[in-house]
């Protein structure tokens, strides 16, 4: 299996999750999910690390975290390794207790982490461990909603600060938030990661990829890598397209809908949405009359070709 790829730089944001072993559980008692909320905090100490949402559940966790130093892999070994030499020597075992490496999406905050919150927070409601996650000791929601004082070290403030800049309020509104959905079933956010690597705006994505990705050199072992770096934005094509027809050219939609089919990777659904809402059938239709009239016109067909070039490089 090929390595995940970790993109890292002050200020990232991400879901972090760490399973057991075999999916074993990794927490047997209150002392065991203690000691990792001590660890938790530690990181934060020692790391830099801003948490803003947690949950300990028996064979897994997930985090929101931020990584203010650009270091998710100096926290995650301290956090799993710390936990692991604890585990072990507690009970008497040896060797791995999480299951591989760690799974770590960067998230475009100001579009979902809001809803990767709830869906942290409503994790032991749709384990069906809980009715209401109020009474879920072993996650931050006590301290969204401030039945827990003394954690200072769960930073609530930026996802309550969504809500509003009044505490009171904001911490009803998330109430409200959670109790909207609590008890049905919340669609996965994370169904929407883009190369099981990024969760965000075609504007996030196409800045992590240019900004994080294209400087990384090509590497056979992390898959999520060459599918990043081989796809091209819709946000890129849509501007090189306008930057050689004119921004307000019908031949420059024609042309950057054909080159967002042939090069981007994504559905034609998620095409259409991008370009105004139209249909997957009018997306092929648009692409089968280009190429047709691209047969037929070597000076058009010469700058689709520039236009390949260009978004290839």
């Amino acid at each position: 299996m090929g390595r995940p790829l970790r993109i890292e730089y002050p200020g990232a944001f991400y879901h972090v999750t760490s399973r057991g072993n075999e999916r074993k559980a990794i927490f047997l008692t209150q002392t065991n999910y203690e000691r990792m909320i001590g660890y938790l905090e530690s990181a934060t100490e020692r790391y830099g690390a801003q948490i803003h949402c947690f949950c300990l559940m028996s064979n897994h966790y997930h985090l929101l975290l931020e990584t203010a130093r650009g270091n998710l892999r100096q926290i995650l070994h301290h956090l799993n390794t710390s936990y692991t030499n604890y585990f072990n020597a507690k009970t008497g075992r040896v060797g791995h207790l999480f299951q591989g490496r760690y799974r770590a999406i960067l998230v475009d905050k100001d579009h979902y982490a809001m809803e990767l919150s709830r869906y942290i927070h409503l994790n032991p409601v749709r384990a069906q461990m809980v009715k209401d996650p109020l009474f879920y000791p072993w996650s931050s929601y006590k301290d969204y909603v401030g039945e827990r004082i003394g954690w200072d070290w769960v930073k609530t403030e930026w996802i309550l600060g969504q809500i509003s800049r009044n505490e009171k309020r904001a911490r009803k509104g998330y109430r409200k938030f959670i109790g909207e959905v609590s008890g049905r079933a919340v669609k996965d956010p994370l169904e929407r990661v883009v190369s099981s690597t990024i969760l965000g705006s075609e504007e996030f994505v196409d800045w992590v990829r240019e900004k994080w990705v294209g400087k990384r050199a090509y590497h056979r072992d992390i898959p999520s890598l060459r599918q990043l770096s081989k796809w091209t934005g819709l946000l890129s094509i849509q501007r090189e397209a306008e930057s050689l027809f004119g921004k307000r050219a019908d031949e420059s939609r024609r042309v950057a809908l054909y080159l967002s089919h042939r090069l981007s990777g994504r559905s034609l659904g998620e095409i259409g949405n991008h370009f105004g809402g139209i249909g997957p059938s009018a997306v092929s239709q648009n692409t089968r009359r280009l190429e047709e009239r691209l047969k037929g016109d070597a000076k058009l067909s010469e700058k689709v070709g520039q236009l390949k070039k260009i978004l290839s490089e």
